[in-house]
């Protein structure tokens, strides 16, 4: 059985919901009320995802770890549509999460009020040609489904949901155009999603 290590609404909760859709078991911890966690992961960041003593780190790895561990539809049989999975997954966590990430950076390391919120805009902005980038993606896939996976939501269209959740913390205008807020309206009102939501708070 598998131990995920998470922070409220962090990128760990990604692989929560992922861990649901593949209907295996976990037991899901707290980072931030765990003791000594810097051992079991010394870059003391989550998500951590522990297995008979192997431990897994960074989002992007370790769903493509359980995608291949334990098969499903969620993870093509043709290797282009595995490239393309891949491709989905790593613009999420390597393009869009970065861009997310900045503006909780200028929250935390700014102090003078209007050079944050300046820093904060221009985040913006670049967050909103990435939800432009996955608009075009779903379009162009349309007669595939609803998501950047095909008919059902994958890595990708997952993470993305996750993202999109932090914009709200923010007084600033990110822009989702309607298909992907459509698509990402259908990934949080899955089973999946809102039971990882649930478990994250009964551990708070």
């Amino acid at each position: 059985m598998y131990t995920l290590y998470f922070i409220p609404s962090a990128c760990s909760l990604a692989v929560q919901v992922m861990l649901r859709e593949l209907n295996q078991a976990f037991t899901l911890v707290n980072q931030q009320n765990t003791e000594n966690f810097i051992a079991v992961n010394p870059a003391n960041v989550v998500p951590t995802l522990v297995e008979n003593g192997n431990v897994y780190t960074e989002g992007a790895a370790i769903m493509l770890h359980l995608l291949r561990t334990h098969p499903s539809e969620l993870w093509p049989s043709s290797l282009d549509l595995q490239q393309q999975t891949i491709e989905d997954l790593m613009f999420a966590n390597a393009s869009m999460h970065p861009a997310y990430g900045r503006l909780f950076f200028a929250t935390h390391a700014i102090a003078n009020e209007q050079v944050r919120q300046l820093f904060i805009e221009e985040a913006a902005k670049k967050i909103n040609k990435l939800w432009q980038v996955v608009s075009l993606r779903l379009k162009q896939r349309e007669h595939k489904g609803g998501y950047l996976g095909g008919g059902i939501p994958g890595a990708a269209d997952i993470f993305l949901a996750v993202y999109a959740r932090w914009g709200a913390h923010f007084f600033v205008n990110i822009h989702i155009p309607e298909n992907v807020r459509q698509m990402l309206d259908s990934v949080m009102a899955r089973q999946s999603f809102k039971a990882a939501l649930l478990a994250e708070e009964s551990l708070t």
